[in-house]
C-alpha cells in the first residue's frame, strides 16, 4: 500500500459509516452516526465522519422546513397599495 494513512483509514471507515446509515433508515446525520460508531468502540472524529458521508452522498432527514410548493409569478397583475 503507497497510499497514506488517512486513505487507509476512509477506507476501513466507509463501510462501518454506510451500514450504520442503512440500519437505522437512512434517517441518521453525521452526529448520530458518530455517536453510534463511538458506542459501538469505532473510535472516529465527527468532522471525519461530516467528510466521509459527504464523499458517500449520505445526508439525514431535515425535519422543520416545509417544502415549497407554490411559487409566485413575478409578472402577474398585483392589486394597487389601498393605503
Amino acid at each position: 500500500e503507497q497510499r497514506c494513512a488517512r486513505a487507509q483509514r476512509d477506507d476501513e471507515l466507509k463501510p462501518e459509516i454506510q451500514r450504520v446509515y442503512e440500519e437505522n433508515h437512512r434517517a441518521y446525520g453525521a452526529r448520530k452516526v458518530w455517536k453510534q460508531l463511538n458506542r459501538e468502540d469505532v473510535k472516529v472524529a465527527r468532522c471525519t465522519v461530516e467528510r466521509l458521508m459527504k464523499v458517500l452522498q449520505l445526508e439525514g432527514v431535515r425535519r422543520g422546513k416545509r417544502c415549497v410548493t407554490t411559487i409566485p409569478d413575478g409578472l402577474a397583475n398585483k392589486p394597487l397599495d389601498l393605503v
